[in-house]
């Protein structure tokens, strides 16, 4: 009975800890963030004074809940809420969402090769960032640099840091396979996955201003092709309106 009565106490403390853990509010918005954020995401500068509150807030959540890191240089304000930025503008849509996937983003201060060595001596720095796996599971690396050049032009239907987020999002099912069923309606699997190939072949023959790297697989698609939708959705919705309204329906956005 001692140990039934302890182990209900040991629960209920779990339990309580849990709940607290859940409601905690996040910390307050650091004064001139806000300017950082105007200066630097177009994204936050085109919502409402009232969606940037909720933005705002978005982003002290994700960095109370995932670690960012730098190494071998100095993390800054505007790094750390680059990162928050880019985790929060594809599920702005979902006011509950949380990356249960992803415990720390590590900032390399340059592109970086397949052995996550960066510096000018290496070769093959080609890889500007990637979700973890294995024993990096959890995990994002981040070229400083890309995370910096993916907010630089706001029209430029590239953002490296929004393209690992993605397929973070994509991952959420168990596989990292371009149809992203945690988000999307199952009925529009078969419709999305016909979208898919449609664009990817037009990528392989040239016809197409998607950017080439969407034509390697289904999981790169999606993530290239929302890159697209976040940094300059007018141009999508001139240039592919299905899968403008496609993209639309599943981040639930009204861009």
């Amino acid at each position: 009975m001692f140990y039934a009565i302890s182990f209900l106490c040991l629960v209920a403390i779990v339990i309580f800890a849990f709940r607290l853990l859940k409601t905690k509010k996040p910390d307050t918005f650091p004064e001139g963030w806000k300017q950082l954020l105007v200066e630097h995401v177009a994204f936050y500068k085109a919502l409402t004074p009232k969606q940037q509150r909720v933005f705002e807030n978005r982003i002290m959540i994700f960095l109370n809940e995932v670690n960012v890191e730098a190494v071998e240089f100095e993390l800054e304000d505007l790094d750390r809420l680059l990162v928050g930025a880019s985790a929060v503008i594809p599920v702005f849509g979902f006011p509950e969402w949380h990356y249960t996937n992803l415990s720390g983003v590590i900032l390399y201060p340059d592109n970086f090769n397949a052995d996550y060595e960066f510096g000018h001596k290496n070769e093959r720095r080609n890889i500007m960032g990637m979700v973890g796996t294995g024993r990096l599971e959890k995990q994002m690396i981040l070229s400083r640099k890309a995370l910096h050049h993916g907010f630089s032009n706001a029209n430029d239907k590239s953002n490296t840091a929004i393209h690992e987020f993605i397929h973070l999002i994509d991952k959420m099912d168990g596989a990292t396979d371009g149809v992203p069923e945690y988000i999307m309606k199952h009925s529009y699997s078969i419709p999305w996955l016909n979208l898919i190939h449609k664009e990817m072949e037009a990528i392989h023959k040239n016809k197409s201003d998607i950017r080439s790297y969407g034509g390697t697989n289904q999981a790169e698609f999606f993530a290239v092709a929302s890159e697209y939708f976040f940094e300059n959705p007018k141009l999508m919705e001139k240039k592919h309106p299905e899968l403008y309204r496609m993209l639309q329906m599943c981040f639930h956005t009204k861009n």
